[in-house]
């Protein structure tokens, strides 16, 4: 785990990000104001509000096995906004998605991270997001799911339904 630590940290160093206490699974940073993870560390949470984050939007139900159980108190005892929205792996729906959405609208100009446990969740929502919501050109933006992982299942659904609806078109598949 230390190498992993290690390994993580080193990273955000050399691509002079500035989440350096974000301690969790495949951290990607989306640019200076939007991170997507896994689940942080209990430590690493109570250090987010140190490290500018200004709010945490939390993708995955509340009772998975890894989950932080007093993760919202953690972050707004520093003023963090905690956005719950749970996320069934293997169910996850377009309205959920436009959940996501509204609230990434809404803090726009806050420091935010997008989590979930693995960031498999964090990184497909955020995707549609960018290309859905945003516009951005969606071969640049699936670039950060695929540093995670290749949507699959209901995920790989999710992505065809919600480009189709937002008239986005790209087959990252």
């Amino acid at each position: 785990m230390n190498g992993i630590r290690s390994l993580t940290l080193g990273v955000l160093l050399l691509a002079g990000q500035s989440c350096l206490a974000l301690d969790a699974p495949n951290v990607v940073s989306i640019n200076e104001r939007l991170i997507t993870a896994g689940q942080p560390t209990r430590e690493s949470l109570a250090e987010l509000g140190a490290e500018g984050f200004q709010a945490v939007i939390y993708l995955a139900p509340s009772d998975v096995v890894d989950a932080i159980a007093d993760e919202a108190d953690v972050l707004r005892a520093q003023g963090i906004e905690f956005v719950h929205v749970p996320i069934v792996f293997g169910a996850p729906t377009t309205e959920e998605v436009d959940q996501v959405a509204q609230a990434l609208n809404r803090l726009a100009d806050k420091k935010v991270l997008v989590h979930c446990q693995v960031n498999m969740r964090a990184s497909t929502v955020t995707f549609l997001y960018r290309a859905g919501y945003l516009g951005e050109d969606p071969a640049k933006a699936y670039e950060s799911v695929t540093r995670v992982w290749v949507p699959e299942g209901a995920w790989k659904q999710l992505v065809i339904d919600v480009l189709a609806t937002r008239g986005v078109a790209f087959d990252p598949f």
